[in-house]
Order: structure tokens, then C-alpha cells, then sequence
């Protein structure tokens, strides 16, 4: 799934919305003393009430909200792995009993209990639903209007919660014109902040993946390899910081450590250009012969395919891994590149990072930024100087 596909579901979450028909939701309660189940219930959706909807809804639009690699991750399923969970799922997915869909998701209950012990009772959510996505709008002389054809999407949802201890109050009567310490002994389940869950199958365009599951973490960057392994039986997954790091280690092997900030603002632009070319097709991923190329396009010299996949054998034991382009340059159109030192923070974009230079004068070292206009600090405009010195009129 790219981030437009997810977005598209995630928007359907609403109340009131025909796109999206949610037949059944199952409930879970964990106690955290036992790691057993305490109860669960299974009813229709449509059954609860509006404002028990609204709530469950935006806890299914936050669970699958934030940027892939970071929060959201699409998983591709272990082959041959024991009580799949691939398969489970997909059971659950086709399943018209009730009873047999409940059965799935208890199975898949039993696994995150095994061997995990809760902090806090949890209240795990199911639902299995129905996605209807219009095809695309045809020319004004077609014959057929863009909802007489749509994709139907069946998919199941979890989200898993933590509950919390409700407030203990001091209300006031005005019947009785007294003071009153309200206490409730009901935990509160907190649906503003999902623990996790994940979505089956993946949607790419209008057609499902079912070899691939969308798992959401928590917090952002932090998954929770165990579930994804032991749970979800995904294959291991990387995060966007971890796909950095491996790709600044690389350049750095490359390189020898040696880069200016020119060329560096020419390796990102160049992967800036990969990005946008293929905006609508499949993410571009990074192998040994594209590092070679963007740092050979970029202006360095002396890089050879050797350099490079020995980079790769080093710093990931794989010279077949591929980084996620998307990964690897900082948010190309903000000033997400931060310069720290104990003088000043300064923040500047990825394709202005160019203007930016450390030079040697006297044997300190300087940080230069090229200007076009005059710099103005509490409203008084600085004097030239040339190298340090007052420059002549």
C-alpha cells in the first residue's frame, strides 16, 4: 500500500458513509493479572449506538494514521510459519458463520496472550467490513457514470487498546445542596490512543494483497518486532530511521567519510527527482548499482560498483537489500535538515543545503551561508565583511 491507498480507506471511516458497510464488531477483554480472557462480545456494528460508533471510528482512523516505515508498515508474510496467521485471517475473511469468524480471532487473541504479560487490562477489537471504491471517472461521453462500477474491498481491522483508572471526582448536589465524592469502579478503555493493530489485506490500487497485512505500531518508529513475528507472522521489517542510518553508513564507507554539503544537497535532490518520477507507480527503492549511480551523478568521483556492494556487505550483510528512496531524503519542501552547534540551530531545507559551507579561516572553523539579500538581526542590517575583516567601501 502506498500512502494514497491508506489514506483512502482511512477517510472512510465516518459515520453515515455508503462506501463503507462494517458488518461486525468483536470485543476482547484482557485482565493483566492473568493474561486471560475476561469476557468478549460480538454484535452488528449497526447496533451500537451513534455515539459508541463515533468513538470506534476515530479510534480505526487513528490506528491508521502516520506515515508508512514510521508508524504504519506493510508486512509480507513468513512462508511456512506455524498456525499462520495468513491463513487465519483469510479464513475469518471468507467465513459467512458468525461463530467461525469469531473462532479466527480468538485464535489470533491466543497468540498476542502467549507468553506477553499486559501492564494494564487491554480490550482487543475486531471488526470485518466491506470497502466499495468507485472505478474511475470515465471521459464526459461515456455511457456509464463513474458509481456504476465500483471495487468491493472485504477486510478486517484490529485495534488494541489499554484501559484506564477512572477519575475519582467531587460533585456537587443541588437537590440536596451537598458535597458528594463520586468514585466509579468501571475502568475507562482509552480509544484516543490505540496500542497497536493492523489491517488485512493490503489494498494496492483496486485490488487486495492478501500476502501482505498492514501492521501499526503505537509509537512512531518503535514496532513491536514480536507481535509483528509471533503474532502477525510478518518477515522482519525495517523502520525509516533504521533504512537512513544504513544509507548514511553506506555513503560514509563510500566516501571514506569525506562529503561537502554541495554534494551531499546533490545526492538528495537526486533521489528527489527518482521519487517524484514514479509518484504514481511503485515505491523506488535503492540497490548497489542506483547508490552507484546517484553518487556518481552527484559529482563524486572515483566510485566504482566494487566500493558500493562492498558498503552494502558491511554495513547490512546484504548486497541485495534495497532502501526505500522515500526513506533516505529529509522531507525535500521544509526546512527538516537541522544544524546544531553551541552558537545557533539552524534549519534549512534538503535543496538549500548547496548554500551552506563550513570553511577553515585562521585556523577556526566557520559555518558560511550564502545570502542573496542583507541579513537583518533585531532590525539592524549587517556590515559585509571579507573574511573576517571590514570590507572597504
Amino acid at each position: 500500500m502506498n500512502k494514497k491507498d491508506i489514506a483512502q480507506i482511512r477517510k472512510q471511516f465516518k459515520k453515515d458513509n455508503h462506501s463503507l458497510k462494517i458488518s461486525n464488531i468483536f470485543n476482547v477483554y484482557i485482565m493483566k493479572e492473568t493474561s486471560e480472557i475476561y469476557h468478549h462480545q460480538n454484535q452488528p456494528f449497526e447496533m451500537l449506538d451513534p455515539d459508541q460508533q463515533e468513538l470506534f471510528l476515530i479510534n480505526f482512523k487513528k490506528l491508521l494514521g502516520g506515515n508508512l516505515d514510521e508508524k504504519l508498515f506493510e508486512l509480507k508474510f513468513q512462508r511456512n510459519a506455524e498456525n499462520n496467521s495468513q491463513l487465519i485471517l483469510h479464513q475469518g475473511l471468507l467465513s459467512s458463520d458468525v461463530e467461525d469468524w469469531k473462532e479466527r480471532m480468538l485464535q489470533i487473541v491466543g497468540k498476542m496472550l502467549l507468553n506477553r504479560q499486559y501492564e494494564k487490562d487491554i480490550v482487543i477489537t475486531f471488526i470485518r467490513g466491506e470497502y466499495f471504491k468507485p472505478s474511475k471517472r470515465r471521459g464526459a461521453d461515456a455511457e456509464e457514470s463513474a458509481n456504476d462500477t465500483v471495487y468491493s474491498h472485504p477486510f478486517i481491522l484490529c485495534s488494541i487498546n489499554n484501559t484506564q483508572e477512572p477519575k475519582k471526582e467531587l460533585l456537587f448536589d443541588y437537590v440536596e445542596k451537598e458535597f458528594k465524592y463520586n468514585f466509579v469502579l468501571d475502568p475507562v478503555i482509552n480509544l484516543n490512543a490505540p496500542m497497536g493493530g493492523f489491517l488485512f489485506p493490503c489494498f494496492t490500487d483496486n485490488a487486495a494483497d492478501v500476502n501482505h497485512i498492514l501492521y501499526s505500531s503505537g509509537k512512531v518508529h518503535e514496532p513491536d518486532y514480536s507481535f509483528i513475528e509471533d503474532v502477525l507472522n510478518g518477515e522482519e521489517t525495517m523502520t525509516a530511521k533504521d533504512d537512513k542510518a544504513v544509507f548514511e553508513e553506506i555513503i560514509k564507507h563510500v566516501t571514506s567519510d569525506q562529503l561537502n554539503t554541495s554534494t551531499l544537497s546533490n545526492v538528495y535532490e537526486e533521489i528527489h527527482r527518482m521519487i517524484e518520477e514514479n509518484e504514481e507507480e511503485e515505491q523506488p527503492k535503492l540497490d548497489t548499482k542506483d547508490v552507484e549511480r546517484v553518487l556518481t551523478m552527484s559529482g563524486l568521483e572515483d566510485i566504482s560498483s566494487e566500493k558500493v556492494e562492498s558498503a552494502f556487505k558491511n554495513i547490512i550483510d546484504d548486497q541485495n537489500y534495497e532502501i526505500k528512496a522515500s526513506n533516505v531524503v529529509p522531507k525535500y519542501n521544509s526546512k527538516s535538515i537541522k544544524i546544531n552547534t553551541k552558537v545557533a540551530n539552524i534549519s534549512i531545507s534538503p535543496q538549500d543545503l548547496r548554500y551552506v559551507k563550513q570553511v577553515h579561516l585562521s585556523g577556526k572553523r566557520y559555518l558560511m551561508i550564502e545570502v542573496e539579500e542583507d541579513t537583518v538581526v533585531e532590525g539592524f542590517t549587517m556590515i559585509p565583511e571579507a573574511f573576517g575583516e571590514k570590507a572597504e567601501e
